[in-house]
């Protein structure tokens, strides 16, 4: 991710070289093939030989001259889309290294950078060698562990608990809020929450996260005082795990009139990409295998019963929406699937 984010060159096994156009430092890097998503290339138009069923999927073009840069960028940003006319034509190509590229344009997103990639560029610099499978290797949940736990009084709860878990290969640290007193004959109350930084610390409206978290931990706090207890994961996997840069990117998309997964998929990243399984890892590490989900989501639902977590019950959590978060919400109902009835 390090070499992605200083925009180094990298060689995936079985691949070209690839460049990566965002954080590229040198601006007369060039070359007439790029690696973009297909649902990058659908925007454009770009894909009319060839189309993925999945819009996060690679796509390979070829334009009819080499693309420096600065001429590259607007094929892989969105917010140059008005002004800056493509230098075309292009032509969809055959892609014979898929893994490898569905690897890059996996390791871009984790890196929080554009997945565009200049092909085999020139002047290429010295790449960092990769494998598919590092990747794989590198977000395994199983590399996930407890590094400590302590008192934390909060607002919601004075005789709180957190724990904190990391991995030895990710600078992300991931917390659990425990409520209450454990008890085992009490199946605990769990909400999955993913960072949000613009809701969660400057009380945004335009989504229903940071509400979504004080709402849980109050409800969480009554379960405490009634017997019982709660267990709030707070995930780091910032804009459903496009990164903080990317969602604002989302967002000035949305004011162009797009919704939150039709801004994504114009900036060739997934609709949703948080890695449940991880959650599940977070609960197995404290000894929860049976637990009533605190959720909208069906998905995190399947996901943790894919990964072995016993779901008791799924517990509804719906807020009253705002002006400026409806069509949010009405995207998530409408297209992602969540209950929200």
């Amino acid at each position: 991710m390090d070499a992605l984010r200083h925009g180094w060159p990298i060689a995936l096994e079985g691949a070209p070289v690839l460049q990566p156009v965002e954080t590229a430092p040198d601006p007369a890097t060039a070359s007439a093939r790029m690696l973009i998503s297909a649902a990058r290339a659908k925007t454009l138009r770009l894909a009319n030989q060839r189309e993925a069923a999945d819009g996060h999927s690679p796509a390979l073009i070829r334009a009819a001259e080499a693309l420096d840069i600065a001429a590259a960028l607007p094929i892989a940003d969105p917010a140059l889309d008005p002004a800056n006319p493509l230098k075309g034509p292009f032509l969809a190509e055959e892609l014979r290294w898929t893994d490898a590229a569905r690897a890059a344009m996996e390791l871009a997103r984790v890196a929080g950078i554009l997945p565009a990639f200049l092909v085999d560029p020139q002047p290429a610099g010295e790449a960092v060698a990769l494998r598919a499978g590092d990747l794989a290797t590198w977000s395994a949940p199983a590399n996930l562990a407890i590094a400590t736990r302590a008192r934390l009084p909060i607002a919601a709860r004075q005789d709180a608990e957190i724990v904190a878990f990391r991995s030895a290969d990710d600078m992300r640290e991931h917390v659990a809020l425990v409520l209450g007193t454990r008890n085992s004959d009490r199946v605990p109350l769990v909400r999955l929450h993913s960072e949000c930084l613009t809701g969660d610390i400057f009380g945004s409206l335009k989504c229903d996260c940071g509400p979504q978290l004080d709402g849980a931990l109050a409800v969480m706090a009554r379960e405490a005082d009634a017997g019982g207890w709660g267990v709030l994961l707070y995930m780091r996997q910032e804009g459903r795990g496009i990164g903080l840069v990317n969602k604002l990117r989302a967002y000035r998309l949305q004011d162009d009139g797009y919704d939150t997964l039709d801004a994504n998929a114009r900036l060739g990243l997934p609709e949703e990409a948080r890695d449940f399984p991880l959650a599940a890892r977070m609960l197995d590490l404290m000894g929860i295998a049976r637990v009533r989900l605190m959720t909208n989501n069906p998905e995190k639902v399947v996901a943790l019963e894919n990964a072995g977590i016993t779901i008791v019950e799924r517990v509804p959590h719906q807020l009253a929406p705002n002006p400026h978060n409806e069509r949010y919400l009405a995207t998530k109902r409408d297209r992602a699937g969540h209950l929200l009835r």
